[in-house]
């Protein structure tokens, strides 16, 4: 089966000097219009397709994006596999600001997204291990050894947004067994397993959300400049861990629940 490669939000990466032969291509779907056209190319001899999950000016909020709408895109892509990056809060002291999480677990907190392809047949999708453990391993090995700051699980609990938690909230999220907190993941993990597509995230930890006394309440403005000075190395991270797909032997698709 030929490998080819859904990045959610990999800004930067369809730069003309990484992307070979890159393309803009505009669709629609069932559900309406993705986020982003789909910038379609080969990035270190893989065949990958980009979208910008808020849209190419960061302009649609996290509840307003059409998560069905870009799965189903890359779907019709022919992805096989989606790498996403996620800006997160850390609900742990031993994930700093900085540090990559690949999240193995998440709990949904949202409460006004749709979250399934079947609405018009009922189908009740395994969900006990939603990321894609081979992604995960791959991508784990090779922040290892390239040296970055790194966490090889952990929970993500994704939320609606806009806003930021209160105090009691982000006390309440760590009492779960969350390890980190976003607003994107849910529920374009869930939608990527019922496409049959193998899903990781790929977090960047920004701030320490509200919890942690003596540190600064989390801003807009903070989550901004810790994702600038770390763009570089989940670039890198991701050009470097392509290659590395072709051999993936992912156990994680299903048999069924696959979008129809």
């Amino acid at each position: 089966m030929e490998i080819k490669v859904g990045i959610i939000g990999g800004s930067g990466l369809d730069d003309p000097k990484l992307m070979k032969n890159p393309r803009e291509r505009n669709v629609r779907t069932p559900y309406g219009k993705p986020s982003s056209s789909l910038t379609e190319g080969t990035i270190n001899g893989v065949s990958t397709v980009i979208l910008a999950r808020h849209g190419k000016d960061h302009s649609i909020y996290p509840t307003g994006v059409n998560f069905r709408a870009n799965i189903w895109a890359l779907m019709k892509a022919g992805c096989t596999h989606i790498l996403a990056t996620t800006a997160v809060g850390s609900l742990r002291e031993k994930i700093k600001p900085g540090d990559l999480v690949f999240p193995d677990q998440f709990i949904d907190f949202t409460r006004h997204r749709p979250l399934t392809f079947h609405v018009e047949k009922v189908v009740h999708t395994p969900m006990s291990e939603p990321f894609c453990p081979d992604l995960r391993n791959l991508l784990a090995a090779k922040a290892r050894s390239v040296k970055l700051r790194h966490h090889k699980t952990g929970t993500v609990i994704t939320i609606e947004g806009p806003r930021f938690s209160t105090k009691a909230e982000s006390h309440m999220f760590r009492s779960f067994g969350a390890d980190v907190i976003n607003m994107s993941t849910v529920p374009e993990v869930v939608l990527a397993r019922e496409a049959g597509i193998c899903y990781q995230a790929i977090a960047m930890s920004t701030d320490y959300d509200c919890w942690k006394e003596g540190e600064e309440p989390v801003t807009w403005d903070m989550v901004l400049n810790i994702m600038r000075n770390n763009a570089e190395n989940v670039k890198k991270l991701i050009i470097e861990t392509l290659p590395q797909i072709k051999n993936s032997k992912c156990q994680c698709r299903p048999e069924e629940g696959h979008a129809h």
